[in-house]
């Protein structure tokens, strides 16, 4: 993929992002979605200012959504070739937090639907918090991927261990 590469959500994402995230003084999902992929200027400019390393490009990240904070939720493009829904999930913390999500799109909708947002599947995972599964998210897991149905739990360990090593990729990146 290309930095001129079509910015607007494949399917899956955008009918999981059409509902809003509830806050909820702190007890819901702190997410807010885009209504398309950050623009690859606009990707490119933060990621720089991110890491501090002025020869980046974003090629490799659609930026789609945000943390109250000012991080963002990603799809990486960490696997050549392979369509933007089976490229992992990621989180790009406002203060260098990283996370992997989901393996992939698919996944990720689970993640969504048991409740988590993306920060809260793993940079802000609160132990005691209780996740509120989402109707309108379970609905869209089902219909876009009802075979890949389990715990977020499980899905958050799987894309942990596929890419144990997300961390040292973004601080390679680093000025």
């Amino acid at each position: 993929m290309t930095a001129t590469d079509d910015r607007r959500f494949p399917a899956p994402l955008a009918a999981a992002l059409a509902a809003p995230f509830d806050y909820d003084r702190g007890e819901g999902v702190d997410f807010e979605p885009f209504d398309a992929f950050l623009s690859a200027g606009d990707t490119t400019d933060w990621l720089r200012a991110w890491t501090g390393n002025p020869e980046l490009t974003g090629d490799d990240f659609r930026l789609f959504g945000q943390h109250g904070t000012g991080g963002y939720a990603a799809i990486w493009l960490a696997r050549p070739g392979r369509p933007l829904a089976e490229q992992p999930v990621v989180v790009l913390g406002s203060e260098g937090q990283t996370g992997v999500v989901a393996t992939d799109l698919a996944d990720f909708l689970w993640v969504l639907a048991a409740g988590l947002g993306p920060f809260e599947a793993t940079v802000d995972n609160d132990p005691d918090r209780t996740p509120r599964p989402s109707p309108e998210r379970t609905a869209v897991a089902e219909r876009f991927a009802p075979e890949r149905r389990r715990p977020a739990a499980a899905v958050i360990e799987q894309a942990t261990a596929e890419f144990p090593d997300f961390d040292d990729v973004v601080f390679e990146l680093c000025g």
